[in-house]
């Protein structure tokens, strides 16, 4: 499984990063949650778009509907998948093991989510065929597509950033993805009428304002019309550091400890 288990050997070849972000990488290969990961994604993101999305209907050669329900998987499955990250090494005990070796927290940190983003890139790659499906059907913006497919890696880097950093303060990885699952739907809703419209009633406008900054549907949503805005990359960019740099305290405060 992705992480170390009590009985898998603690040695690592190489650079410590390199050894770490191998052994995460090597355990989702083999992992049966990491694999139902990419089949539901999978199966999902046909179903949404050809039949939730009402593609053929449309008469459209676009992939706006596939694009469209991302923020919606992402929210159940990059959760899934990140919470044995570090709530797992807590359970088994392999944390103190590994915070023994010569790793920096910073690293560790680093190296598992690497590993697990690349995971999810490599299973969004495997829609490709859904471009050339539209591709083959008619005669669609490829610059708005692959801008599509940019934003939503970026997202899938910031829901598992923070899967990954609340993984950590628990030994139980249901908790974790409760966690995770919560945060994550109010960074991604933060933008939407449901939660802009009673603060601006409040007169807190202010308040919506900084929200509205912070939603990662509507940076998602900037990126997937085509416009490769600064703000919106940088926010993404940010977004993941600060939720690896909080993972990284938390982890050092432990080793300390």
């Amino acid at each position: 499984m992705p992480g170390m288990t009590a009985g898998t050997p603690m040695e690592l070849h190489g650079s410590p990063f390199g050894g770490v972000f191998l052994r995460e990488l090597r355990g989702y290969l083999i992992t049966p949650v990491a694999w139902l990961f990419s089949v539901i994604f999978l199966l999902a993101a046909g179903a949404f778009t050809f039949y939730l999305g009402a593609f053929f209907e449309r008469g459209q050669a676009d992939l706006d509907p596939f694009f469209r329900f991302h923020p919606w998987l992402y929210l159940v499955l990059v959760p899934a998948l990140a919470m044995r990250l570090w709530a797992e090494e807590r359970r088994s005990g392999t944390l103190e093991l590994l915070m023994t070796l010569p790793i920096r927290a910073w690293q560790a940190v680093l190296a598992k989510f690497l590993a697990a983003w690349l995971y999810i890139g490599c299973a969004l790659a495997l829609t490709f065929p859904m471009w050339l499906t539209v591709d083959y059907l008619g005669h669609p913006d490829n610059g708005v597509i692959l801008a599509g497919y940019l934003g939503s890696f970026l997202m899938a880097g910031a829901f598992l950033a923070i899967s990954e950093c609340l993984s950590v303060l628990t030994r139980s990885q249901v908790i974790a993805f409760i966690l995770a699952l919560a945060v994550c739907f109010l960074f991604l809703l933060a933008g939407d009428p449901l939660v802009q419209q009673p603060l601006l009633a409040l007169g807190s406008v202010r308040v919506a304002d900084a929200l509205s900054d912070l939603s990662l549907l509507a940076h998602f949503q900037a990126i997937a019309r085509g416009v490769l805005d600064l703000g919106d990359l940088a926010y993404f960019v940010l977004t993941i550091a600060f939720w690896l740099a909080v993972n990284t305290l938390i982890l050092a405060a432990r080793r300390g400890g």
